[in-house]
């Protein structure tokens, strides 16, 4: 009993070991194996293929099991080990989506919300009715063209111009590698992440590759929600975000558990900020754009 105790003990020491490095310290450089000649002909060509190479083996592993020591790894220069912040979020996000689509399919086959389809034919006229109620009229007028413009590669029966095919053709690809998914959240994130961070001095750079990680973390508890409930939900507690955040800056920033579970409530306000701001913002330009109507 004592010995298994005590080997437990010892495994457990080189997790942490490993956690804060990377990598085995004491561990030989595998010699290569002789490869057979019936394997030339596929010899390199996962290499470049997102997920089945070494680099992104690496950074899928190392997201779960040191997520915070990989960041901090990354931003001190280990570039060549793992893969860019941007790209991995492309690429996770980009098999999230797949699978998603897959899944479920009737989300991605483009219905207008019902709030948006119930002001489609509406005929606006300032002589027979009210301001406040031809106000708001416009405001959801303006609300809906603005969703359909962003969604023509959903609704190809609203593709009138060569112009608008284009765009379509273009939102279509943007949307097949996931990246409406998360641009809006990892530009929130990233500014949030400036404005609490500033205390440790850390660069837009740095916070950029930050919040793109934290987005992949994510992105893997939103592929296991999706799994777990076979399509019907793939959206991840606020408090398992606040969670991440926590043991993220811990082993990133290198501070007590106290003040990580502070900073990660300082990222939150300031990203609960910064959305309501872009809100008001958004609301500012409609309701001039109702104006100038």
């Amino acid at each position: 009993m004592k010995a298994k105790s005590h080997s437990f003990k010892v495994r457990l020491r080189a997790f942490s070991i490993w956690q804060h490095l990377g990598f085995y310290p004491w561990e030989k450089p595998r010699k290569e194996r002789k490869q057979h000649r019936s394997r030339d002909f596929y010899k390199g060509a996962f290499d470049s293929i997102p997920f089945l190479n070494d680099d992104a083996k690496r950074t899928f592993s190392q997201l779960l099991l040191r997520p915070g020591y990989m960041i901090r790894d990354y931003i001190q220069g280990q570039h060549e080990r793992y893969l860019a912040p941007l790209t991995a979020l492309i690429v996770f996000y980009a098999f999230f989506a797949l699978v998603s689509a897959i899944l479920q399919p009737v989300q991605h086959q483009g219905t207008i919300p019902q709030a948006l389809e119930d002001s489609m034919d509406l005929k606006l006229d300032w002589n027979q009715d009210t301001l406040g109620r031809n106000m708001a009229l416009n405001v959801a007028k303006i609300v809906q063209d603005g969703y359909i413009f962003l969604h023509l590669d959903q609704y190809p029966e609203v593709v009138d111009t060569q112009h608008e095919a284009a765009i379509a053709a273009l939102e279509g690809t943007l949307r097949s590698q996931g990246i409406p998914l998360f641009l809006s959240e990892f530009l929130f994130l990233w500014l949030a992440m400036i404005l609490s961070l500033r205390r440790y001095k850390l660069g837009s750079s740095a916070c950029a590759a930050g919040a793109a990680y934290v987005l992949c973390q994510f992105s893997f508890f939103m592929l296991f929600a999706l799994l777990l409930t076979w399509g019907k939900s793939a959206s991840i507690n606020i408090l398992l975000m606040l969670l991440l955040l926590i043991v993220d800056y811990h082993q990133w920033l290198g501070i007590p558990w106290k003040k990580s579970f502070w900073q990660a409530v300082r990222t939150g306000v300031s990203y609960g900020v910064i959305y309501a701001l872009m809100i008001l913002l958004i609301s500012g330009v409609v309701l001039l754009l109702v104006f100038l109507r």
